[in-house]
């Protein structure tokens, strides 16, 4: 399971613990807009549970640099030691420009990122990378009193969303976080995508971990849960349009939603206006609304399309019914 901006963050160590122990695999924190902060939440995850994976579902590259985001991790995993997963993303437009982040050459700087952050949880000494974006200079990590100085164990999982930072994550990631909101087609096109470029380095596609975040709207009455995964996805489309063009959805009804809703924040309304232009067969290609049978049944399509296993993203308010009906 994997939680964005809500419930609040109390009630999501509250739900990791519920989740862990009806089986969960793993839970994800996602940093979107400016909502909440993934690692604050995810060390209260680490101090309440003792068997699930956790992690950053994503976190981006820009506003952490890799020597803090490596010391970041080994500090999650000497709270959870062999349970963390690094989830790392290359952000988005217009929040990295609102923030005066120009993200030159995205692709060159997530390979040099995780290079770097690699060679950090190595524990190797004197990491120095005069790169052509990512540029750091005789850096060992210290890691704090007592702590056992010995490689740390931590995967890094690309968030692509694109087709060449698709075939990065095949290349030099231990997993690609498929994102959410996208279609089964979607993924059938992604996952060749990783398997090109895992071939590009001679690797084994099937080492390489494919999740997929897979967003659920679930109540009694269909129409009501439509109704409010009808309302993310407008937003999305809005609001991060990369997610809209990955799917196949054309710039000029894309820019049409972005107008209606009024840009990033939305004004007041707005979102409901753009709603309007969005139709039922686009929501339903791009999440899952019903009853819990319903949600069920659809949850496993992404996995047939090739992702390895599901990541739930609640979207209504019934968080324990949702975990409680997708438990495995």
């Amino acid at each position: 399971m994997a939680f964005l901006d809500r419930p609040s963050a109390r009630e999501q160590v509250r739900l990791v613990k519920k989740i862990e122990d009806l089986g969960y695999e793993s839970a994800w924190i996602a940093e979107t807009r400016l909502a909440r902060d993934a690692f604050s939440v995810l060390g209260a995850f680490a101090a309440t549970t003792s068997r699930i994976t956790i992690g950053p579902g994503v976190v981006n590259t820009w506003t952490r640099g890799p020597a803090l985001m490596a010391v970041t991790l080994a500090t999650l995993h000497e709270m959870a030691p062999g349970r963390v997963i690094a989830g790392i993303g290359a952000y988005w437009d217009p929040l990295a420009w609102k923030q005066g982040i120009e993200r030159t050459k995205p692709l060159t700087q997530m390979r040099e990122y995780v290079d770097v952050v690699r060679r950090l949880l190595r524990l190797e000494e004197g990491v120095t990378l005069e790169g052509e974006v990512v540029h750091v200079r005789d850096l060992t990590l210290d890691l704090g009193h007592e702590a056992p100085r010995e490689p740390i164990e931590v995967p890094i999982y690309v968030g692509p969303t694109g087709p060449k930072m698709m075939e990065l994550a095949g290349e030099v990631a231990d997993g690609a976080l498929i994102n959410g909101l996208l279609s089964t087609d979607y993924t059938r096109w992604a996952v060749e995508r990783i398997k090109a470029g895992a071939a590009k380095a001679g690797r084994n596609f099937g080492d390489i971990d494919r999740p997929q975040f897979v967003n659920v709207a679930m109540a009694d009455d269909a129409a009501e849960a439509r109704h409010v995964a009808k309302y993310l996805v407008t937003k999305y489309l809005g609001q991060q349009p990369h997610i809209g063009k990955a799917s196949g959805l054309g710039d000029d009804f894309l820019a049409k939603i972005s107008e209606t809703m009024g840009g990033w924040p939305a004004r007041a309304g707005g979102v409901e206006d753009a709603m309007k232009l969005v139709s039922d067969e686009v929501v339903d290609r791009h999440a899952v609304s019903g009853n819990p049978d319903h949600c069920r049944e659809r949850i496993g399509d992404w996995v047939e399309a090739g992702a390895t296993y599901p990541i739930i993203v609640p979207m209504t308010n019934n968080y324990d019914q949702i975990a409680e009906e997708l438990a495995p």
